[in-house]
């Protein structure tokens, strides 16, 4: 009897460590290079849903993670992209910045630095953890609005800043855990020119 009294018993256990296991594997994503590209979705800075699986295996896509809007680091990668964007445009290339901030302090983040590619919001993080990209807490950031009122810009999650490249064929082309924001978008246009010459 007690053998079959506890069998039960021993069984939910290794159900509860299965789920707690797959728990843990869904928190340990490391997407490499020729990995399928995760599939997902968001809302834009126009407060838009976007979903990849519109754009994906018609363009390259590039998935650039940042930590947080109106930061300097943040500004001068966005601003690289924004520069750079009618050339990264004629080589069949889609930006799309990602972060833990809001939609609004997207659409702020967009008209205040006059940017010409989609953000999309990621408060939750998920997209950052479909990527493999680690997730810090939230913060607070301080700007000002068109009329120099001062706005504190509160986020839940902060992510690494890490890009990738999602190829024609729907996977993941490129990778960079350790991206210098100033260079970013002049590394993802060499790395397209030198894809399309093979």
């Amino acid at each position: 009897m007690r053998i079959w009294s506890t069998a039960p018993v021993f069984g939910t256990m290794i159900l509860i460590l299965a789920g707690s296991l797959s728990a843990q594997d869904e928190k340990k994503v490391d997407l490499k290079v020729g990995d399928a590209a995760p599939v997902f979705s968001a809302t834009d800075d126009q407060g838009k849903p976007w979903k990849s699986a519109e754009l994906v295996g018609k363009k390259h896509v590039v998935v650039y993670f940042f930590p947080a809007a109106f930061t300097s680091g943040c500004r001068a990668q966005a601003q690289k992209f924004r520069d750079n964007m009618n050339a990264l445009n004629e080589k069949g290339i889609v930006v799309i910045g990602i972060s833990g901030d809001a939609v609004m302090t997207h659409a702020l983040f967009k008209k205040a630095e006059k940017l010409n590619f989609t953000l999309l919001a990621d408060e939750d993080g998920s997209i950052a953890k479909k990527f493999g990209v680690p997730l810090g807490k939230g913060g607070v950031v301080r700007t000002k609005d068109s009329d120099g009122m001062i706005l504190e810009l509160k986020r839940e999650v902060t992510a690494s800043r890490w890009t990738f490249i999602i190829g024609l064929d729907g996977k993941i082309a490129y990778k960079n855990t350790k991206v210098n924001p100033a260079e970013d978008s002049k590394q993802v246009g060499a790395f397209i020119e030198k894809l399309q010459q093979k």
